[in-house]
């Protein structure tokens, strides 16, 4: 008896493999779906990952303009404070509310 080389083997290895594959079509066909249905799962879950990650820094900038805006909301009410405003008028101006003798009446004929 002949002992077979390993080329003619491995022919016949795929072969069997091939033959095998042909008879049972509808595992074969089975297990590419399932193969399919993994790598959906795998890319849905990386996108949905992805998109959490966007979300969370979306929220964080957000969180970091509405501190910002809360810091300028309060620094323009302490701007605007009248008394801080009559304060700088008579220091800088040198302007005053007129008393009675400094009003003048004006009539319109």
């Amino acid at each position: 008896m002949t002992t077979p080389n390993k080329a003619s083997t491995n022919f016949n290895l795929i072969l069997i493999i091939v033959s095998d594959l042909t008879r049972n079509k509808l595992r074969v066909l089975l297990y590419l779906m399932v193969i399919t249905s993994a790598m959906a799962v795998i890319l849905s879950s990386h996108h949905n990952r992805q998109q959490v990650i966007a979300l969370e820094d979306l929220m964080q900038e957000k969180d970091e303009l509405d501190v910002e805006w809360r810091n300028l909301v309060l620094e323009q009410r302490a701007l605007t404070e009248h008394n801080r405003i009559e304060t700088l008028v008579e220091k800088q101006l040198g302007m005053y509310r007129p008393t009675a003798d400094d009003e003048v009446v004006v009539r319109l004929k």
